[in-house]
């Protein structure tokens, strides 16, 4: 296994962790000390993050998380995924962007877009 396929695993399984409520253990197995994230919706130190992430679970405790694909460049690893909050609930295009110093997530970046309903681009956002 090379490198960049180690880095994607490492960073989807984070992030699948942190969607099914596992935010410690993902923080704990995955995150590097210094941890930051660029959130612009939370204050910018970890606990405030994971409180969040916590508090997200607790709220769509059947939230679907479906990995679309994941690329690797050198230290980084983008990640596209779909993301339901509640079944029949508004679907989520996301995309992170994690950096990685010595096999740990340093930095973290992410965005996301609902998708419109109806949709006018008949090829959709995955």
């Amino acid at each position: 296994m090379n490198d960049t396929t180690t880095l994607k695993e490492t960073a989807t399984a984070f992030l699948r962790l942190t969607a099914s409520g596992q935010v410690d253990d993902a923080f704990a197995r995955y995150a590097a000390p210094g941890f930051r994230h660029h959130n612009p919706y939370f204050a910018a130190d970890v606990a405030t993050l994971r409180a969040a992430m916590k508090e997200n679970a607790v709220r769509f405790p059947h939230m679907v998380y479906e990995v679309q694909r994941a690329i690797a460049e050198g230290p980084l690893v983008a990640v596209h995924a779909r993301a339901v909050m509640e079944e029949g609930g508004m679907e989520l295009a996301t995309v992170h962007i994690l950096r990685f110093e010595e096999g740990r997530i340093a930095e973290m970046w992410d965005i996301a877009q609902a998708a419109p309903v109806p949709m006018a681009n008949r090829d959709g956002m995955f």
